[in-house]
């Protein structure tokens, strides 16, 4: 089995890789999608949130809020890293579970928006980082996800900076380019990796 931290700023395009990845064979461990089952409603974690955050961070539903739980933490250094020791070994626990549950032979690519931030590199045989220039992470958030130019920068002031994400990359992948040249690139770093699983 080889094991790929798959990381990229907000914006820069991480999800088309991995959607690409796993169109090509890989095992995708989500961790964005992951950190949603953690904190579903009736969950143990759902309940730690709110114990840390208040009853505010619950949606109408009784599930979490997650647009008023951002604006929370978002701007606070000290309220991200509590939502973070809540949420990130719940993740990480649920991760190793699925990992564990794949082929002997797979690439599994977990897909870590925060990789670089929580130092996760060494627990990867590859780390791939999707890298786009800021303004181009800037206009797809407020472009395609619709947010305002303050909540986007924000958003990307509270991440590592590209610099520290390209120093753990073992593979860059660059997508400020049209789709695909994206996947030609992509077709290129599966070959690596396939080539890297089997000689292991």
């Amino acid at each position: 089995m080889l094991t790929v931290g798959l990381t990229g700023g907000i914006g820069a395009g991480k999800s088309e890789v991995s959607r690409l990845l796993v169109e090509r064979g890989a095992v995708l461990i989500d961790a964005d999608r992951i950190a949603r089952e953690v904190v579903a409603p009736g969950t143990p974690g759902l309940a730690a949130v709110v114990e840390a955050f208040g009853d505010d961070v619950l949606a109408g539903d009784g599930g979490l809020d997650r647009p008023k739980l951002g604006s929370i933490v978002f701007n606070d250094p000290e309220k991200l890293a509590a939502l973070n020791a809540i949420v990130h070994p719940l993740v990480g626990a649920r991760s190793r579970e699925l990992e564990q549950s794949a082929d002997e032979d797979a690439v599994v690519v977990h897909d870590v928006p925060l990789l670089t931030e929580n130092g996760l590199a060494p627990l990867y045989d590859v780390v791939i980082v999707v890298d786009a220039d800021p303004a181009t992470q800037l206009d797809r958030l407020v472009r395609l996800r619709g947010m305002t130019e303050q909540d986007a920068r924000a958003r990307m002031a509270a991440q590592a900076t590209r610099e520290q994400r390209r120093e753990i990359a073992d593979i860059v992948i660059g997508n400020d380019v049209p789709l695909e040249e994206l996947r030609h690139r992509v077709e290129e770093v599966w070959a690596e990796l396939s080539r890297r699983a089997h000689a292991k």
